[in-house]
């Protein structure tokens, strides 16, 4: 797995992102949720990500561009490391639903968090 967030990576269909919030099942880690839902392979990559931040926190498109850019940005960085010897395929969303702009340091940590927490819960499910 690469250091990059290609096209492939982020997802985008309709179809998806209905199911994931009809059948998905969420984590939260102040000020992130990750809403999932495991998959049949649908593709080369085996995660697929998408990033929100809600209009009622933050009315500036400008303001919530620039956190999803940084969330983008860390996730980007922290999957390598999390999604490396992953055998399972997943969909998932991190929508952040805090109320004041985040700093990058502070993003990093807790997406590296969630993260973890994420892949704990699915080691979990397959162990038991």
């Amino acid at each position: 797995m690469n250091n990059t967030l290609g096209k492939k990576e982020r997802l985008k269909s309709r179809k998806l992102i209905g199911r994931l919030f009809e059948e998905g099942t969420s984590i939260k880690n102040f000020p992130f949720r990750l809403v999932y839902i495991i998959t049949d392979p649908i593709s080369i990559t085996s995660v697929k990500a998408s990033f929100s931040v809600p209009k009622r926190n933050f009315k500036k498109a400008v303001d919530r561009n620039r956190i999803k850019r940084l969330i983008r940005e860390a996730y980007r960085l922290e999957k390598k490391n999390i999604f490396a010897g992953s055998k399972f395929h997943c969909v998932f969303m991190i929508t952040f639903i805090g109320k004041k702009e985040p700093v990058f340091s502070e993003v990093q940590e807790k997406i590296q968090e969630l993260l973890k927490l994420f892949i704990e819960t699915q080691t979990n499910k397959e162990n038991a």
